[in-house]
C-alpha cells in the first residue's frame, strides 16, 4: 500500500524504519512538525522523523496547521491509502482525515481506552500501574477515542522510568503498527469499538507537574520522580533554587520528617510522609548531573534543612 507516515519524535522513529524496511508498502512522503531549535545552542534542526526520512530519499512535509490548504493538496496528489501515525504532535482535521483511502492509523502507548492523550507512559507509572502497551486505532475526530486493530502489552517494572519504558514501547509497537497495516491490505483486521469502562486521560505533563511532593508517600514519590525522567525532569527546591532529581530507593526504614535532608557517608536520605527515600543522582542550580553524596561532600547541609 501507499503510506504516508505522520510522526515527529525520536520514539515514532522505531515504526517508521519497521515501514519502510518491511517491503511489503511504499512510504511515499512522511509528515512531522516544522524544523525547532533544539539543545543548548538552540540550533533550528530537522525532527528525528524528519531525519530519517532524508536518509532514505522520502519526501518530507512540514505544515505548521495540517489543514493547510497546500499540504491538504499535496496530500490528495500523493493518494495514499492509509496514514500511519506515531506522535505526530498536531491535531488533525477532517478534511485531512478523510483522505486515505483506509484512514489514518495511529499507535498510541496504552492499552485504550486507558490513558488516551498526550502522555500515557508517564500517567501509567505515576498510577503505579502494573501493566501497559501500546494499541494501533484509527483516528477519529473525539481524542484517542477510535476502534482498536491491535494491542501489545508491556509489564512496567519497579525501577521504570518513562523514558525507558517508552524504549520498549516504541519497538513493540512499531511491529504492531506493521501488522496492522498488512491486516488492513489484507481485509483480515477489523477494528473494534473501544469499552466504555475503563477510560482514562493523561494529558501533556508540564515542568510544574514534574514538581516533587515529599509529603506524598514514599512510594508515590518514587513513581512520579521515574514517571518524569529523563522529561520532563523531577526537581523540588534547595535553598530557594531548583534542585533536580532523578530516580530514587524506597528504604524499609524510620526516616527524618517529610523533605528533611540526613547526610550520612555512602547516602544522603530525604524524609516523607511514610519511609524516606535514598538519593541517586541530583543537579543543583548551576551546577553539573552528580551522585547525590558527591553533592552532599560539597554543601554545607545544616541539620533540619529540607527540599520543598
Amino acid at each position: 500500500m501507499r503510506l504516508v507516515f505522520a510522526g515527529t519524535p525520536e520514539p515514532a522513529v522505531p515504526s517508521l524504519r519497521a515501514l519502510i524496511e518491511s517491503g511489503r508498502h511504499e512510504v511515499v512522503a512522511v509528515v512531522t512538525r516544522p524544523d525547532a531549535q533544539a539543545g543548548r545552542g538552540r540550533k533550528v534542526s530537522r525532527s528525528p522523523v524528519g531525519t530519517l526520512a532524508d536518509e532514505h530519499g522520502i519526501e518530507v512535509l512540514t505544515p505548521s496547521r495540517a489543514g493547510d490548504p497546500a499540504f491538504l493538496a499535496r496530500l490528495r496528489e500523493l493518494a495514499p491509502d492509509v496514514c500511519p501515525v506515531v506522535a505526530y504532535g498536531a491535531l488533525l482535521p477532517q478534511s485531512a482525515l478523510d483522505i486515505p483511502v483506509h484512514g489514518w492509523v495511529n499507535l498510541h502507548f496504552s492499552l485504550l481506552p486507558a490513558w488516551r492523550g498526550a502522555a500515557p507512559v508517564q500517567a501509567a507509572i505515576r498510577a503505579g500501574d502494573e501493566m501497559t502497551g501500546a494499541s494501533t486505532f484509527r483516528i477519529v475526530k473525539e481524542l484517542d477515542a477510535g476502534p482498536v486493530f491491535g494491542v501489545v502489552t508491556e509489564p512496567i517494572g519497579p525501577a521504570d522510568t518513562s523514558g525507558a519504558l517508552l524504549s520498549r514501547l516504541a519497538e513493540s509497537g512499531a511491529h504492531l503498527l506493521v501488522s496492522t497495516v498488512d491486516g488492513i491490505e489484507d481485509g483480515t483486521l477489523r477494528a473494534v469499538e473501544q469499552p466504555a469502562e475503563g477510560m482514562s486521560y493523561a494529558p501533556k505533563v508540564t515542568v510544574e507537574d514534574a514538581r516533587v511532593s515529599f509529603a506524598d508517600p514514599a512510594s508515590a514519590v518514587d513513581r512520579h520522580i521515574r514517571s518524569v525522567t529523563p522529561d520532563p525532569g523531577a526537581w523540588a527546591e534547595f535553598r530557594g533554587e531548583r534542585f533536580k532529581l532523578g530516580p530514587v530507593t524506597v528504604l524499609d526504614e524510620p526516616g527524618p520528617r517529610p523533605g528533611e535532608l540526613v547526610v550520612e557517608r555512602k547516602r544522603v536520605l530525604v524524609g516523607t510522609a511514610t519511609k524516606p527515600v535514598w538519593l541517586g543522582e541530583v543537579q543543583a542550580a548551576g551546577k553539573k548531573r552528580m551522585a547525590a553524596t558527591d553533592w552532599a561532600r560539597g554543601t554545607r547541609i545544616d541539620e533540619g534543612e529540607r527540599l520543598q
